[in-house]
């Protein structure tokens, strides 16, 4: 395809593949290759995808010219590895969320961003999406008046997965916090900021794993009602209470189709339809910082990614969430 942006993907598990999906209803996006530790898995995934290249190992990707952006696509622990090494390459790197395990890994993959001038972003794609894009410039433009309240969730029901597995292996950075906490952190910090104080509870199995988190984020006139679980499943909607009105955001609110507006007493419905799984606007995004020569999205910066770190950093040292490799 004339023009279009060459991507490799890095690690193909289950959001991999969900990925390569809506890559592909990006009109200037070509998947040119994809890595494994299994060359079976990785012919499996080219030929399903139909992509040029596979290699079973990822340093060969990383030599692979024809990709110019790495999709990282791997465990927790291993973002900040293989984003080094491929900003390293020369490669632009859009990294799955969390961008690393603590403030001091994002710290240096931002550093090699600007060393070797390649952009950097973390995938924090619900950022992106029309639903919340919509939200954020209604608030910013004072339309519901002073926000004064926020809560938003994410469960499901995981504890029946395998304990060796990405989810519950301590080792491998498991839990709810990293894993899906960080959306209901994210939009509290998008809406609200960095909050004066954080309450927060964990709960843990006899592995050491934290199965479920329950946070208050204190701001001066709000509050907002955070959670996320391995052991349950929610309806998942959020709702975000301003002095002149309310928006809820429907289920699953991080990957919405639509909102609802409370005000005076009535509520009017906004349908914003995605595209794909919703992954398609943060391969946009990559797309419009490379067309100008950007080394980070004005949109998810990488200081919105320092300070979501740091959020969940804080949650950790409160609740006494620790991994073995600490």
């Amino acid at each position: 395809m004339a023009n279009s942006v060459g991507w490799g993907i890095i690690g193909l598990g289950n959001i991999a593949h969900k990925f390569a999906k809506d890559l592909s209803l990006v009109h200037d996006a070509a998947l040119m290759g994809v890595a494994s530790r299994s060359l079976v898995k990785a012919k499996a995934f080219k030929e399903e995808y139909k992509v040029p290249y596979s290699f079973d190992s990822y340093e060969s990707l990383l030599r692979c010219e024809e990709v110019e952006v790495v999709y990282i696509a791997l465990p927790h622990t291993e973002h900040q590895e293989w984003s080094l090494k491929a900003m390293e390459s020369g490669k632009h790197v859009l990294c799955e969320k969390p961008a690393g395990m603590n403030r001091s890994q994002v710290e240096s993959m931002i550093q090699t961003s600007r060393k070797h001038k390649v952009f950097f972003m973390e995938a924090l794609w619900s950022r992106f999406i029309p639903s919340i894009q919509e939200i954020k410039k209604s608030i910013d433009a004072g339309e519901v008046g002073e926000i004064v309240y926020l809560h938003a969730d994410f469960t499901f029901f995981g504890l029946d997965r395998n304990p060796m597995g990405r989810l519950l292996n301590p080792a491998l950075g498991g839990g709810s916090l990293l894993d899906i906490g960080i959306y209901p952190v994210f939009l509290a910090y998008l809406i609200l900021g960095i909050p004066d104080s954080i309450e927060a509870n964990a709960k843990f199995l006899e592995s050491g794993t934290e199965v479920q988190v329950a946070m208050t984020f204190s701001y001066p006139g709000a509050h907002a009602l955070l959670f996320s679980s391995l052991g349950t499943n929610s309806p998942m909607r959020a709702t975000i209470s301003g002095t002149d009105g309310t928006f809820v955001i429907h289920p699953r609110w991080h990957e919405a189709e639509g909102f609802a507006l409370i005000s005076d007493g009535e509520s009017e419905e906004f349908d914003f339809p995605k595209v794909g799984k919703g992954y398609t606007y943060e391969i946009e995004e990559v797309h419009r910082c490379l067309s100008e020569s950007l080394l980070e999205s004005p949109l998810w910066s990488h200081q919105n990614s320092l300070d979501l770190i740091g959020l969940l950093d804080r949650v950790r040292e409160i609740t006494g969430i620790r991994f073995p490799f600490e």
